[in-house]
């Protein structure tokens, strides 16, 4: 008796994300570019009380926090995003730690890029925020950042996104970053949420992470890091998130 064998055909669903621009800015036409952009919103802040620097950052990408975020104690932190070129990270902390100032340090890594391919989707794509360890920022955000794009600076923070709902994402951000009390943890975790209340990521949400360092700050010996934390897959990943800073804040308190 003859046996008949059934194939199973698997089909793969490709997932398009429509974004409405909420600005002039035009996005880059998803054809001429290897990746999407990593649409990301991000603040960087520093507590010149304890001297901790800080970093948060969310978006609809899986593990964001593998080339946004960067941070050195002593130096100050950086974001890289929207068509990321992770470069920018290391090399503006070697920048800080120069002494140059954060406006300088933008002006002198855009200068140096050499990406080969199509500035209109790379290079003037591209978003870059640089805060040193006084508090001192500057911020990029490049006139072919998919909409809406931008950033905005306050009092020790600097807050930036693309593909976002709007203005009021940083505007918020920044804000709830000045007006939170208590640890630095709790005020970037608040910036977060202040701005996905605004709207966030028009894409939706997948991943966060949050970086803070301090000289000996870290729980272990020769440990500059005092949290590090990353969501990278989550329908909820700033409440996931929320919950990790809470369990961070419990273990640096004193046992009793």
């Amino acid at each position: 008796m003859r046996r008949l064998l059934m194939a199973a055909l698997i089909g793969l669903s490709v997932h398009t994300i429509s974004v409405s621009h909420a600005a002039s800015q035009s996005k880059p036409a998803s054809s001429t570019m290897p990746w999407n952009p990593v649409a990301t919103f991000s603040i960087l802040g520093v507590d010149p009380n304890t001297r901790e620097i800080g970093a948060a950052v969310q978006s609809r990408v899986f593990s964001v926090g593998n080339g946004v975020l960067w941070a050195e104690a002593d130096a100050g932190a950086v974001a890289t995003q929207a068509v990321v070129d992770v470069s920018y990270g290391p090399k503006g902390l070697e920048l800080l730690k120069a002494g140059l100032a954060p406006k300088e340090i933008i002006r002198k890594i855009l200068e140096a890029d050499t990406d080969p391919r199509p500035a209109d989707w790379t290079k003037q794509g591209r978003q870059f925020a640089v805060m040193n360890a006084r508090g001192e920022v500057a911020a990029h955000t490049g006139p072919k950042a998919s909409a809406w794009a931008g950033d905005k600076q306050g009092k020790y923070c600097t807050a930036q996104g693309n593909i976002l709902a709007g203005p009021a994402v940083v505007e918020n951000m920044v804000r709830a970053f000045e007006t939170t009390t208590g640890h630095i943890s709790f005020r970037l975790q608040a910036a977060l949420e202040a701005g996905q209340a605004a709207g966030g990521d028009t894409r939706g949400m997948q991943s966060a992470a949050m970086i803070v360092v301090k000289k000996g700050g870290g729980v272990w010996l020769n440990n500059d890091v005092v949290l590090r934390l990353q969501v990278d897959d989550n329908p909820e990943p700033i409440k996931e998130l929320r919950r990790l800073v809470e369990i961070a804040a419990r273990q640096r308190s004193p046992r009793r």
